[in-house]
């Protein structure tokens, strides 16, 4: 005798089933420029100006072997009495000093020479400026639970 399945616990089986292959990621995003080859990458920072850059499609380093960028960082240093600007992702780090993303790291070398490593990690684009991020999967994956068990208890 074979057993029968009822349609709707097909669809519930299937919906669990697509709901565990998809992996939203724990990437973060990041503004990637230079204000040695673009002035608006300087303080004070135009986001609008840059495309914010998904750290998980950046290439591996050669010389960081397996590791994937879970940071961003902005450094600030001044070389020859200029300011310069480099906004990255970034591979190795502490964000902020104390896990306190507020601070950043100072050095000053000779020749005056100052550099200020800034890395955080708790939102996208924390090496500008604030961002609000949804988790659209799981949202979706919410309502669309939610619209299933109204039509079982319909039926």
């Amino acid at each position: 005798k074979m057993i029968q399945i009822s349609p709707k616990y097909l669809y519930l089986l299937f919906f669990v089933y697509t709901a565990y292959l998809i992996h939203p990621g724990f990437s973060i995003k990041c503004w990637v420029c230079r204000s040695d080859g673009d002035p608006k990458c300087a303080d004070p920072f135009d986001n609008r100006s840059f495309p914010i850059t998904d750290c998980s499609h950046e290439k591996e380093r050669a010389h960081l072997p397996g590791l994937e960028s879970t940071m961003c960082r902005k450094i600030r240093q001044k070389v020859n009495g200029e300011w310069r600007y480099i906004r990255s992702c970034a591979w190795l780090g502490e964000p902020g000093v104390g896990n306190d993303e507020r601070y950043c790291i100072h050095r000053s070398g000779t020749y005056n020479i100052h550099v200020e490593y800034c890395t955080c990690r708790k939102k996208d684009g924390c090496n500008s400026s604030n961002s609000l991020e949804v988790n659209w999967t799981f949202l979706a994956t919410l309502t669309i639970s939610i619209g299933i068990i109204n039509q079982w208890k319909m039926r």
